[in-house]
């Protein structure tokens, strides 16, 4: 990140009022003084070894912080109070209350509750990883929930799965459109585009008030990144074509208020100067390295392929020091897979440029797949969302020489991604999707394209192989609905090929169950 850039954004985020989780300044509120409900739950996020962030909100008619009690146990009633803490929900962050609790062991899953006084919280759920060999590792990926356009089915049946380590959220949580302007089946709150902190923190209140949400962060520790929607259509650094000064004030200040309202109500680790970039250890079996892609480096985009200014080395995704961090990662990482948590397509469209994309940005790409290819790192694995489709591609530098890449065999491909459908964000229409689906398989690097429906991803790890399956709904405007098994594709730690596969994994045995409630 260029200097004058970096100043900006430790502006923007000194305004956003990030702070340290233990903060808490003026008065309290006793946990028995004042009635309070615990309307939007609670979540988890973040595990290590030994630690979690576990995350709850009160509603409260005090003005001022309250104090809580979390009681933690290993059985889903919470029959047996096993440890007992204290968090408080801060008045000057939404009266939401975010604690790590550490000394935890590891691979273990633990229930827990907040109590403020007479009042509960639901119980839920988390699992720490592990540190030392994991057998097995299943992971629910999910991205792009457009509150407007239908029910959250895939989180309903996510939270349904017991056999879950964790799910990974790939961005656009939430959406700061307006009612009507993108989406109609369900109105927003509220009913304007979010720009102000009040407006972005009602969009988390409305969203957080949805049964399946509220029951995928109650059963499943959530792993979440960013990406544009949770601030403003198609970010980067210095702005957004969605943005409009004269009517919407300073970006710097809107950006600000999105992250902050984002901080208050997401279970990520909060750093001082805002980045969201992070790694996740799940032993020696996998590493998951979240990036940044929209709000931390990323260049102005290019509206067309402009082949001098795509041509500038200069011109990144990342940024500078995100991709050193990203590149030093991937070499020390000792694990069999490392999974890569990024927001938008990394893989080539020759045939269709998008220009917020990888695409738009030719020389990060290429000095990272470079940089895969040079070390020989084997296991490298993107996990991406953003299209609102569902693809499964082979990555190479140029997958269209054949002297380069063979799709026949493989050879040349240094990493594979899987990109999950949207949770409700439209894709393309089905008379649409059956016309382009044809032309983008021709590419010889992607194995593996349907266009419009919406649902998520499921990745099973083992040492010898990854299995990506894709579920898909018929429909999200209605209130009821089953996904069907669509696709399943294999991967070898050792070798970047995909090869199809007929069935879906085995749940493990011996799954830790939901808790209760």
């Amino acid at each position: 990140m260029k200097r004058q850039s970096r100043r900006r954004w430790l502006e923007g985020i000194a305004a956003a009022g990030v702070a340290p989780l233990s903060a808490c300044d003026g008065p309290r509120v006793p946990f028995d003084a004042e009635p309070v409900r615990f309307d939007h739950g609670v979540a988890s996020g973040d595990p290590t070894p030994d630690s979690v962030i576990l995350w709850t909100r009160v509603t409260t008619g005090a003005a001022d912080d309250v104090e809580l009690a979390l009681e933690i146990g290993e059985d889903p009633n919470l029959t047996r109070i096993t440890r007992r803490a204290s968090a408080v929900a801060l008045a000057d962050r939404d009266h939401t209350a975010k604690t790590e609790l550490g000394e935890l062991e590891a691979a273990t899953s633990y229930y827990y509750r907040f109590r403020a006084g007479r009042a509960l919280s639901p119980i839920g759920r988390f699992r720490t990883t592990e540190q030392g060999e994991l057998g097995r590792l299943r992971l629910a990926v999910v991205s792009c929930s457009s509150f407007a356009h239908g029910y959250f089915h895939a989180y309903r049946e996510i939270a349904a799965r017991p056999d879950l380590d964790a799910v990974v959220h790939l961005g656009d949580y939430i959406y700061e459109s307006g009612s009507g302007t993108f989406g109609s089946e369900r109105e927003l709150d509220p009913d304007h585009e979010c720009v102000s902190l009040d407006d972005y923190r009602r969009r988390y209140r409305h969203y957080r008030a949805d049964p399946d949400l509220l029951e995928l962060h109650r059963q499943h520790t959530v792993i979440a990144v960013w990406d544009d929607h949770e601030v403003a259509n198609d970010a980067w650094v210095g702005g957004s074509p969605n943005h409009d000064p004269e009517r919407e004030g300073d970006w710097l200040a809107r950006r600000a208020a999105a992250m902050r309202a984002y901080h208050e109500w997401m279970p990520v680790r909060e750093a001082r100067d805002g980045r969201l970039q992070r790694a996740v250890s799940f032993g020696t079996l996998a590493d998951l390295v979240l990036i940044d892609t929209r709000h931390w480096g990323r260049s102005e985009p290019v509206a067309n392929p402009d082949e001098a200014a795509l041509g500038d080395a200069d011109r990144s995704i990342l940024g500078a020091d995100q991709e050193a961090w990203l590149t030093e990662q991937l070499g020390a990482s000792r694990a069999a897979w490392k999974l890569i948590g990024n927001q938008v397509m990394m893989t080539q469209l020759s045939i269709l440029y998008n220009a917020d994309a990888w695409d738009g940005y030719p020389a990060s790409r290429r000095r990272l797949l470079s940089f895969i290819g040079e070390r020989e790192i084997a296991g490298v694995v993107v996990l991406t969302g953003d299209i609102h489709m569902s693809w499964a591609s082979e990555l190479a530098l140029d997958p269209e020489d054949q002297e380069s890449y063979d799709p026949e065999t493989s050879e040349g491909a240094v990493a594979v991604e899987f990109t999950t459908p949207a949770v409700t964000s439209p894709g393309l229409t089905e008379e649409a999707a059956e016309l382009a689906e044809p032309v983008v398989l021709e590419a010889p690097h992607v194995r593996y394209a349907e266009l419009s429906s919406r649902g998520y991803l499921l990745i099973d790890v083992d040492a010898d192989r990854l299995l990506a399956e894709y579920y898909h709904f018929e429909r999200v405007d209605r209130r009821t609905a089953t996904s069907r098994l669509a696709s399943v594709w294999r991967v070898a730690p050792n070798r970047a090929r995909l090869a199809p596969e007929e069935e879906a994994s085995t749940p493990p045995e011996g799954a830790p169950v939901l808790a209760s409630g």
